[in-house]
């Protein structure tokens, strides 16, 4: 008799579907440039440089011994690093993700900078914020989207995760009902009116 195949796990096969998966890289990849070209625009006008593409996909300018060096290398640590982790976040919202999509990002960037170029990036600075960016992207994707899981779901009006206090009238953990406890109690307890005292006497 042939072996029967184990039916997938719930979820296995949205997760993997190659269009979905590429749909988000490039949104993602698209994103990771814009914000790029608003942030190196800003940077430009504040310093008073000239403004091009090779801010965005050289890699010349992005040096360890001038300060407008290190100044671009901070804006991609920014902009791959903290900006895309709240964009995976957003988007994808799963830890175990996180690490490929932050990698893939910064391979595409090497991959357009290095075709924009002509040939690979010589600067070690250039390299340093590629894998500072990828770094503190999946540190910061990993933490927020692990943050976003653990919340607790609301369905129906309450919550599925976390303590709620029981509604109203229902049986406690000790067997005896809510309500029928609260009148036992002010029965016994202090007498605040006949009427209370009566509604005690009909209970039981």
């Amino acid at each position: 008799m042939p072996r029967r195949r184990r039916p997938p796990r719930a979820g296995a096969l949205s997760d993997l579907q190659p269009l979905k998966i590429a749909a988000q890289i490039a949104a993602l990849q698209v994103l990771f440039y814009l914000i790029a070209l608003v942030l190196f625009l800003f940077t430009a006008l504040v310093a008073g440089v000239p403004f091009g593409l090779d801010l965005v996909l050289g890699s010349q300018r992005v040096r360890g011994d001038t300060t407008q060096g290190w100044v671009l290398g901070f804006v991609w640590l920014l902009d791959g690093g903290l900006c895309m982790a709240l964009a995976i976040v957003a988007l994808i919202g799963r830890s175990k993700l996180v690490p490929d999509f932050a990698i893939t990002i910064q391979a595409l960037h090497l991959l357009f900078t290095t075709l924009y170029s002509r040939g690979l990036p010589q600067s070690s600075m250039w390299y340093a914020s590629l894998v500072g960016s990828a770094a503190l992207c999946a540190g910061l994707g990993i933490w927020g989207c692990q943050y976003r899981e653990l919340q607790p779901v609301f369905f129906g009006g309450g919550r599925i995760l976390g303590n709620n206090p029981p509604p109203r009238g229902t049986v406690s953990s000790d067997g005896g009902d809510d309500e029928e406890m609260g009148l036992v109690g002010k029965r016994s307890g202090e007498n605040d009116g006949p009427e209370e005292y009566e509604m005690g006497k009909v209970g039981r």
